[in-house]
């Protein structure tokens, strides 16, 4: 798969990688080979947490680079086979779906991949699915009432919507969105709408920044992966509220279902170590720890694990019918949004 996406984000990270590389390019060591490095783009939080109780566990120590998931998915690529990371665990799919197409990742045990449920998983059995989420419009409940939001993500690019919403197109969640109106609509349509939402919207660094200026009534609504909403909820509490999440309905590409997911390199220094990490996080155990960790708020995908009550029943979700394959790798969403003038 092709990959220019990441050209500049591979210039960005190529001295670092040179560091990485001569500082992890050694005959591991017996310490070494009881560890792992894990490249960590889920939450810090949760995974310094999950990363502890494994080692109680298993007896093996886990590293943590944390880092955004493109960033470090090119860095995975620039390091080729001597890349230290044992372990990459990232937010979305489409950066699995970049090293699947490089050959970079191992087969995923059996065991691990049947934990849940094959749809999630890589097509070709290199990285697992760990937990889901929804994208979902935060609208701000004092300047919107629930009769007066779009049907679909397409609306948003009306000129009725100018000025009234927020978007963060350089934030790494925003890209499988892009991937998936692509797939469903094709380029063309795709760019037009993305023109549409370059003039109509407030441009923000990052979805966190978006939820919080729709909270605050900067601006009435805001394109965001569900656990940006809960997650804000958590912290401030029902009083300071003054935001709620839109699902969009009939399959339609605003309800994209994005899959998190774990993968061992094929240059793995400690390959069972990692096989076990995999393992581990689609546990039962694991899962809930994620489930209840009021951090994370996305949902499990092992069977009989339930989610945090505050969010909406994964079963009641209704997402575009976009397989993992349709939603590719981004590397085509990141010449749209150029196209677009939106990076």
């Amino acid at each position: 798969m092709a990959y220019s996406w990441f050209g500049t984000r591979l210039r960005i990270i190529s001295s670092a990688a040179a560091l990485a590389l001569a500082a992890f390019a050694t005959v591991p060591s017996p310490a070494h080979a009881a560890s792992i490095t894990l490249y960590n783009a889920q939450h810090e939080q949760v995974v310094n947490l999950l990363a502890k109780d494994f080692e109680k566990q298993s007896g093996v120590a886990v590293k943590i680079r944390n880092g955004e998931g493109p960033a470090l998915a090119a860095q995975i690529v620039a390091e080729g086979a001597a890349s230290p990371a044992d372990v990459y665990f990232t937010e979305n799919s489409p950066e699995l779906m970049l090293l699947e197409g490089k050959n970079l990742l191992a087969r995923v045990d059996g065991a691990t991949l049947a934990s849940v449920p094959a749809r999630f998983n890589s097509p070709g059995g290199v990285w697992v699915a760990v937990t889901a989420r929804e994208n979902v419009l935060a609208y701000n409940t004092t300047k919107l009432q629930p009769s007066q939001l779009p049907q679909s993500l397409f609306d948003l690019a009306r000129p009725e919507w100018k000025g009234k919403i927020g978007i963060a197109p350089s934030d790494g969640d925003f890209l499988p969105l892009v991937s998936a109106v692509l797939a469903l609509k094709g380029e063309a349509q795709t760019v037009q709408w993305l023109k549409g939402l370059k003039a109509n919207a407030q441009i923000f660094d990052d979805e966190e920044g978006v939820v919080a200026a729709v909270n605050r009534g900067g601006v009435a609504t805001g394109l965001i992966n569900n656990y940006y909403w809960t997650r804000l909820h958590a912290e401030i509490g029902d009083a300071k509220t003054r935001s709620a999440m839109h699902h969009f309905g009939n399959g339609d590409a605003g309800a994209l279902v994005n899959v998190s997911g774990a993968a061992v390199l094929k240059s793995a220094h400690n390959p069972d170590g990692a096989q076990k990490f995999l393992a581990y996080l689609n546990s039962e155990r694991a899962q809930k720890l994620m489930a209840n960790s009021h951090v994370m708020f996305e949902y499990p995908l092992h069977a009989g694990v339930a989610p945090d009550p505050i969010l909406k029943p994964f079963a009641e979700l209704n997402p575009p019918a976009l397989t993992i394959q349709q939603l590719g790798d981004d590397s085509q969403a990141g010449k749209l949004l150029r196209q677009a003038g939106l990076l």
